[in-house]
């Protein structure tokens, strides 16, 4: 037998696989990277990560090295940057173009593709057409991560693989099967829905406030900041009644619904070994101007399960001799 062959025929020192699955909630996701810098702080280190959403945008960034980048990017977002993304056009599949995002993160990442990270990493999709689940599994990143959050309404769908993709939390809002089918020992699962739906509504009004300001409301937003959205397309969409959302919110709520009910559906048939659910349920889905206290929010959630975390791993991950090798 060859040396090259006595090589491959090694067995490697057995490595139980521990799941990050990391759930979608638009602006919400920024608490996940709380959450991992929490995990990392004592010392567990996920190498199996599926995610959702942004839960695949922070997934990505985490095993790609560039968390540190997306968190710096998190806090420098104020409302007018927000504004910045945004790209009106009427016959656009969705209100934002995502050119300008792309951009950017072509301006991190590359052409970096899933397989050069360093432990496996799906990002969770939908097909628009057929409505499957689709586990993107290799490939380029960004386009990836894209077609994961392609949130219906708000960004166009992504082309890629002879398929239409659009927002995976569609159909996993919590991808925990999938760091199951692809054998961790144990899952963690950061569930951005485990709070009480509706905590985002501002005093005197009873429905939420997805942005968590009125965009037609000089108190709320500078009049300057309001010409972005003097357009016919834009007016029909963020004007609201005096006691009633508008239609723009009342799209996003209704997502925030499906997403929250589909997630303890899932959960309840494929449930995580620990489930953890930041308090953010008063943040609103597209307040990204707060990613310092979802940032903060998510790590303190892991920090007050972080007993349970450890007694989990001590249970389920098998002690192996240092001396000993296996295979999973």
């Amino acid at each position: 037998m060859s040396e090259e062959k006595k090589q491959k025929n090694i067995q490697k020192p057995y490595q139980p696989k521990i799941g990050l699955a990391l759930g979608g909630g638009i602006a919400r996701g920024f608490s996940h990277i709380g959450a991992i810098r929490a995990l990392n702080k004592h010392g567990i280190y996920p190498n199996v990560i599926s995610g959702t959403s942004i839960g695949a945008l922070v997934g990505g960034c985490y095993l790609a090295g560039k968390l540190d980048d997306l968190e710096e990017w998190s806090l420098s977002l104020n409302r007018r940057k927000v504004f910045s993304y945004l790209d009106f056009r009427v016959r656009s599949a969705g209100l934002i173009g995502g050119k300008k995002l792309t951009t950017l993160m072509e301006h991190y990442f590359g052409d970096m593709v899933i397989e050069d990270l360093e432990h496996p990493f799906i990002a969770i999709a939908t097909d628009m057409v057929t409505g499957h689940e689709v586990w993107l599994r290799r490939g380029n990143l960004i386009d990836a991560m894209r077609g994961s959050f392609a949130l219906p309404g708000v960004f166009p769908p992504v082309a890629l693989n002879h398929r239409y993709l659009i927002d995976g939390a569609l159909v996993n809002p919590v991808p925990v099967s999938v760091c199951q089918a692809l054998g961790a020992r144990i899952t963690i699962a950061v569930d951005l829905n485990g709070d009480m739906i509706g905590k985002s509504a501002k005093p005197g009004q009873n429905f939420q406030t997805v942005a968590g300001f009125d965009v037609f409301n000089d108190q709320d937003v500078d009049p300057e900041d309001q010409k972005k959205f003097k357009g016919a397309l834009s007016r029909r969409l963020f004007r609201r009644e005096v006691d009633g959302p508008s239609m723009f919110g009342v799209m996003i709520s209704s997502l925030n619904i499906i997403q929250d009910r589909l997630t303890r559906s899932r959960l309840a048939g494929d449930p995580p070994d620990i489930h953890i659910k930041p308090n953010i349920g008063h943040i609103g889905l597209l307040e990204f101007e707060r990613a310092e206290e979802l940032i903060a929010e998510g790590a303190l959630s892991v920090e007050k399960n972080i007993d349970e975390i450890k007694a989990a791993m001590d249970v389920l991950l098998p002690r192996i001799p240092d001396d000993d090798q296996g295979i999973e």
